[in-house]
């Protein structure tokens, strides 16, 4: 299916070539500041046109459909659409007969019988990320409103429900681009992941290969107590829906993979106040599938684009038999250079439905 969430519901549609792509979010309490222009910020930070990223060019220009009026949500389901504009569709004619490799293009056909739209990778496409970002600008705003306050006094006391507006605050960067970490190119004053790798991603691109890349979440000031044990932990929820980001290979949260290579003394973490702040951390900021009350920290691996120039020998189901396949169309060079705002709007999509879940 198409939808997630319990309380804050979203559901995306369209295909990357089709006429839009848009969202409908259910479950949005009714007066939250909400406007087209409150979508600008996150958006740009998804948008191409830096080294590295897709040459295609969409203005994404939110329309909200319904659930918005005066400036404020009206507790109806929310819907936003983004038209498309720059498409060439005739780039993707060959890949029914020859699947590209690393694309959805040959699962998609085999589960729609050829039915799906393979044009820019259709409903795979990383442009379904534009609904994405769209959902978590209203999820951020819902974890800041007087509604995640009321919310939040069920769970903590007074004291800390009173620094509600620097809770839920979450931000993700770029950290690592083609097995390079950011402490090795950081820079003075630079702050733009596609100037800090620019020799990195200069190479990629001078040989027609692509690259991959890790982005780093921490939610910061979050309550103890969101998320449930076993199937709606915190992580699990998390993981699902960053997993539904396409081109995502893995997600460790504190510690992570490292953990398995510590000894217990290394990796449990003693409290050292009385608010639950634990020494290290290295748990992510959640235990037993519950937030602890510690920073939530997670780390993202992005592939390599599938998409790439240099000349690739795979299957021809037409012909039956290895053929060579040259790729055309628009594609980034690494495409992970745009999706750490989509990675905040996961785990604030997740937070939000999980803030409107307390009883």
């Amino acid at each position: 299916m198409n939808t997630f969430g319990k309380n804050f519901r979203i559901s995306v549609f369209g295909e990357s070539h089709g006429t839009g792509i848009g969202v409908v979010i259910d479950g949005v309490p009714a007066g939250i500041d909400l406007c087209a222009a409150d979508f600008v910020q996150d958006l740009a930070r998804r948008r191409s046109g830096a080294k590295g990223t897709t040459p295609r060019k969409e203005d994404d220009l939110p329309e909200i459909l319904s659930g918005v009026m005066d400036g404020h949500a009206t507790g109806a389901p929310l819907a936003v659409l983004f038209r498309n504009g720059d498409t060439r569709s005739s780039d993707y004619s060959l890949f029914r007969e020859m699947p590209r490799p690393g694309h959805a293009d040959y699962v998609a056909g085999v589960k729609w019988h050829d039915f799906n739209d393979p044009r820019g990778g259709g409903y795979f496409s990383g442009r379904i990320t534009l609904a994405m970002v769209s959902a978590g600008v209203v999820a951020k705003k819902v974890l800041q409103s007087g509604y995640a306050a009321e919310r939040l006094s069920r769970l903590l006391p007074d004291a800390m429900v009173s620094r509600k507006g620097n809770m839920f605050a979450v931000r993700a960067s770029l950290v690592e681009v083609g097995g390079v970490s950011r402490a090795v190119v950081d820079r003075p004053g630079v702050t733009d992941p596609s100037e800090l790798w620019d020799r990195q991603l200069d190479t990629a691109i001078s040989e027609g290969d692509s690259l991959g890349g890790i982005v780093e979440c921490t939610v910061d000031n979050v309550p103890a107590g969101l998320g449930e044990p076993f199937f709606d932990s915190a992580e699990s929820l998390i993981s699902h829906l960053v997993f539904s980001i396409p081109g995502v290979r893995g997600i460790e949260f504190g510690d992570g993979f490292r953990a398995s290579r510590m000894k217990g003394s290394e990796h449990n973490d003693p409290f050292v106040g009385p608010d639950g702040t634990t020494s290290g951390n290295g748990a992510g900021g959640i235990n037993g599938g519950i937030t602890n009350g510690n920073p939530i920290v997670f780390r993202v691996a992005f592939k390599p684009t599938s998409s790439i120039r240099m000349t690739q020998h795979t299957w021809n189901f037409t012909d039956g038999k290895i053929a060579s396949l040259n790729i055309p169309g628009r594609h980034d060079v690494c495409f992970a250079l745009r999706t750490p705002v989509i990675v905040e709007a996961a785990a604030s999509i997740v937070l939000a439905d999980l803030l409107l879940s307390v009883i």
